[in-house]
């Protein structure tokens, strides 16, 4: 069993509950962990049910002798496949440059080659000592970027 042989099996159920793959992780002996997202909303338990009870009808558990988890892209979590980023446009992010600068916006513009944030910058009078806040939108190269995931704001 293979991420590929997974995918083709599973992903026409996942797409018609309107969800979508975002990772097939495949560890040792067959630990199988299916990582999932929902095109609008989030995943619910009972998509994560769904979803195992379908996989259980394409792999029979007996022969492929595996163990399956079927989970949500965490808040918490990077994203991983262009689709999460299409789905956080307009919402507020965590972008992390490599470097190690963070940048905390709005995702404006999201394709395969580079992402725009939408963010508050501090900036400095120009010949005066006060500062002041201003908004401005920067694009970076998807090769510039180390993560992006959801920003939690409290």
């Amino acid at each position: 069993m293979d991420k590929k042989d997974i995918e083709s099996k599973i992903a026409p159920f996942i797409i018609s509950m309107g969800c979508f793959i975002v990772d097939i992780g495949i560890k040792g002996d067959n630990e199988i962990t299916v990582t999932v997202d929902n095109e609008t909303g989030s995943i619910s338990m009972d998509d994560c049910v769904m979803i195992s009870n379908e996989f259980e009808k394409q792999f029979d558990r007996n022969s492929e002798d595996y163990s399956l988890t079927v989970t949500s892209a965490g808040l918490d979590q990077p994203f991983k496949i262009l689709k999460q980023f299409e789905k956080a446009m307009g919402t507020s992010v965590e972008v992390w440059i490599k470097g190690g600068q963070k940048i905390t916006g709005i995702l404006v513009k999201a394709d395969e080659k580079e992402i725009s944030v939408k963010h508050e910058v501090t900036e400095k009078a120009e010949n005066k000592k006060k500062k002041y806040i201003t908004e401005r939108t920067d694009t970076f190269l998807m090769s510039e970027v180390n993560s992006v995931k959801p920003s939690i704001e409290l």
